[in-house]
């Protein structure tokens, strides 16, 4: 049945005038320009209901797209309008499946790769995102519309009760049997040691060579160059880093980096 002519006039007033205001509100952000999925109104003519949440839907894929190829900007919240999309991505069946294709393609490069006899060959994973997840944490603060606070997430770390992601459990016990070792780099802080480690271990994650993480001295840096010294580090004492395995382009990127690198997707947080 077609929308009389009257009705979707209104239906895309209504739809122009929301997004004027969503961009009054938000244009004294100072990261505003770092995430803006509508860079300028959009002329949808005659559009109805359907058509303008088709319209946002695939807005909001693209720019998780954007984020995941890292085209974006810094920012540090999930753009207002696409916080249900984000929300249906992380607790619905996508989320997994990208999951399981990262999981999927690094022990497809593991398998490829032939190790030497000298036990130096590594494998880097991150933590949070990357072997653990804090999806419990982020569904009661937005799944990222929220922006970060240190001391929250730090009550819910200590909490120790963040599940394993279960494709990188998998690739975790696949690296090990192949002769790997594993080294986990994690942005989380010294203090956080002990209940970091019951936590990997109640998750299943039972083995490792090194567990590092920041020290009073590493507060305060960017993750890209934090974890750039301590893959430098790495290499100074004779580690060959073949794979690594993270949610964030700043566990991947920087300097003394892995032969191979393999991205989990992670669209609520950005840490540079």
């Amino acid at each position: 049945m077609a929308i009389p002519i009257k009705f979707s006039v209104l239906l895309r007033f209504l739809f122009l005038f929301s997004l004027f205001l969503f961009s009054v509100s938000d244009s004294d952000s100072p990261s505003a320009h770092q995430h803006r999925v509508f860079p300028r109104p959009l002329i949808v003519e005659h559009a109805g209901v359907a058509e303008v949440e088709e319209e946002v839907r695939l807005r909001c894929g693209a720019w998780r797209v954007a984020g995941e190829a890292n085209n974006l900007g810094e920012w540090k919240t999930v753009p207002k309008e696409c916080a249900e999309f984000v929300k249906e991505y992380m607790t619905g069946k996508g989320y997994l499946v990208d999951l399981e294709m990262v999981s999927k393609e690094a022990e497809e490069y593991a398998k490829s790769v032939k190790l030497s006899d000298d036990g130096k060959d590594a494998w880097i994973f991150d933590i949070d995102e990357t072997l653990l997840s804090n999806l419990p944490y982020y569904s009661a603060h937005g799944y990222g519309l929220e922006v970060f606070d240190h001391d929250k997430f730090d009550d819910w770390v200590e909490t120790g009760g963040a599940p394993a992601i279960e494709p990188s459990l998998k690739l975790y016990e696949g690296v090990l049997s192949l002769g790997f070792k594993v080294i986990l780099l994690t942005g989380r802080s010294e203090r956080h040691r002990s209940v970091t480690i019951d936590n990997l271990v109640n998750a299943g994650f039972k083995e490792w060579d090194q567990l590092i993480l920041r020290r009073s001295e590493d507060q305060g840096k960017r993750a890209v160059v934090y974890k750039s010294e301590k893959r430098s580090e790495m290499e100074k004492d004779g580690y060959r880093i073949l794979g690594n395995s993270g949610d964030q382009w700043s566990d991947l990127l920087g300097s003394s980096l892995s032969v191979r690198s393999f991205k989990l997707p992670n669209p609520m947080y950005y840490i540079p």
